[in-house]
């Protein structure tokens, strides 16, 4: 593939970063080369997706922040609405469809561009008007049409196939796309490997800023406020990954705290363990970081406990992950660290092996060890055909079932959570309350939870760590030690850090 002409870059100014639209281009010439290998294929076949639409807040003409639909972007990374991509699998000829848009768009939104604004924009062959779509495809002359539909093993929704008027004349495939175009996005190049880094870094630093202003009697919206604001302003950041968690206390035990109904509200109190779980977005590329630690700087006995034994069983996945090891194994080995220091802790008696055949990790980490991260914070090619889900505590909420590979983006999030309707299940079970000792485990009831959460690429060897933020106690401590109340407030109103 040539990309010495590729002239189309996406850039924020000032220390954004620079994304080439050859990172989109290799993108599509990896896909016609995955479609070309697929049997069955018919000459002249073209594939057709549709970009996400511009949508109004309810039946208001008020517009939401548009974000790209995922596949589209993948393929075009194209950042206006309501647009249409084609795509020659023979020949790899790429075709932009946009809208035509009305004189009085000029008035109210801007300028309106000519069609080879967006070819050189997004380094297309041609670029034509989506009111065109079915005659332009009628000259071409495919013989089918491949269109986009498939299940998305993480929210269970089938992707939205494309559609236009006029698609009924044509020959159509909706079942060869999906799983060519996925298996694409799992396996990262060069230049979305680019992106992810950066997606990291400036979230690494925004973590870091909440850690250095973070005090008991500021509210949890005040630090999910601090790390959107460093986010977008030194990190061209719009949008997060996804909704901010920052739990304190007994939120931090919630694993998707931060909705709407308890959208970080909490006042931060002394003693208080923090969970703050926040990734920023870049060019529709996500970040997925978790940062424990307590609001007042210092583990007490307890904390410390707890969060050494996460950090454990993190760094022993770590030193494990390489391609060939399955991601269900890595599940396991964390739930076993667990287990092996909660009973150092004196929260747990008992066999070890015994506790894993009765699942008591799952009762302290219900959640997967973590999932793939891409331009989805969950993303896709977690359970192709043939992968079945295990159907175990814990292991059903994992999101990747499969072997890990090279160039595959991962998160890897363990923790231990002490969730009082867990709690009360086990102490209730026979087959669970025999490893537990209720009496220690009482102290812990309203503690929270802690978790440690990294982004990494795998290697050929192993894995390269993208997220960059204080990790063991000492260094937590340490560098929440020089922490100054002045610098949150001036931070703040001058919107500068």
């Amino acid at each position: 593939m040539a990309t010495a002409e590729i002239k189309g870059v996406y850039w924020l100014g000032k220390d954004t970063l620079r994304v080439s639209a050859a990172l989109f281009a290799e993108n599509r010439w990896r896909l016609c080369e995955g479609l070309r290998a697929v049997q069955g294929l018919q000459q002249r076949s073209m594939v057709v997706l549709q970009g996400g639409e511009q949508r109004q807040r309810y039946c208001t003409d008020t517009d939401e922040v548009f974000r790209q639909e995922s596949f589209f972007h993948w393929t075009f990374g194209v950042t206006e609405a309501d647009c249409y991509g084609a795509l020659d699998v023979d020949s790899g000829r790429s075709l932009l469809f946009v809208p035509k848009l009305p004189e009085s768009y000029a008035t109210w939104m801007g300028k309106i561009h000519p069609r080879e604004h967006f070819k050189e924009k997004y380094a297309v062959d041609e670029v034509h008007y989506t009111c065109d779509i079915a005659d332009v495809l009628t000259n071409l002359g495919p013989s089918v049409l491949l269109t986009l539909r498939g299940l998305n093993t993480d929210s269970g929704s089938i992707c939205r196939e494309a559609s236009f008027e006029g698609i009924s004349k044509f020959q159509v495939n909706n079942s060869l796309l999906h799983p060519v175009i996925v298996e694409c996005r799992l396996i990262k190049t060069d230049m979305e490997l680019e992106v992810l880094r950066y997606t990291n870094r400036i979230s690494s630093e925004a973590h870091k800023q909440i850690m250095k202003h973070v005090k008991p009697g500021h509210k949890e919206y005040e630090m999910e406020s601090l790390f959107q604001h460093y986010c977008y302003s030194r990190g061209g950041m719009r949008q997060t990954s996804y909704t901010c968690i920052c739990g304190s206390g007994n939120n931090s035990s919630i694993l998707h705290y931060g909705h709407a109904g308890a959208p970080n509200d909490k006042t931060i109190q002394d003693g208080d363990m923090c969970l703050f779980d926040m990734g920023g977005e870049y060019y529709c590329y996500s970040s997925d970081i978790t940062c424990s630690f307590p609001a007042s700087g210092k583990f007490t006995p307890d904390q410390k406990a707890i969060y050494e034994a996460v950090f454990k069983s993190s760094r022993a996945v770590l030193d494990a992950l390489k391609p060939g090891v399955k991601w269900t194994d890595m599940h396991r080995l964390a739930d076993r660290v667990h287990l092996e220091e909660l009973v150092k802790v004196g929260i747990l008696h008992g066999s070890v092996e015994d506790m894993q055949k009765e699942h008591l990790g799952a009762v302290f980490m219900p959640h997967g060890l973590g999932h793939l991260l891409g331009i989805d914070v969950h993303d896709v090619g977690g359970y192709p055909e043939g992968v079945e889900r295990i159907d175990e505590p814990g292991l059903k909420s994992l999101r990747m079932g499969r072997l890990v590979q090279e160039r595959m983006v991962l998160t890897v999030e363990p923790g231990i959570y002490f969730i009082d309707h867990l709690l009360d299940r086990a102490l209730a079970s026979d087959a669970q309350c025999r490893f537990i000792n209720a009496d220690v485990l009482a102290r812990f009831r309203g503690f929270g939870g802690v978790r440690i959460e990294d982004d990494v690429a795998v290697t050929a060897n192993g894995v390269e760590l993208l997220t960059c933020v204080p990790r063991t106690v000492e260094e937590i401590e340490d560098f929440m030690a020089d922490r100054d109340e002045k610098s949150f407030s001036s931070s703040v109103s001058s919107q500068k850090l």
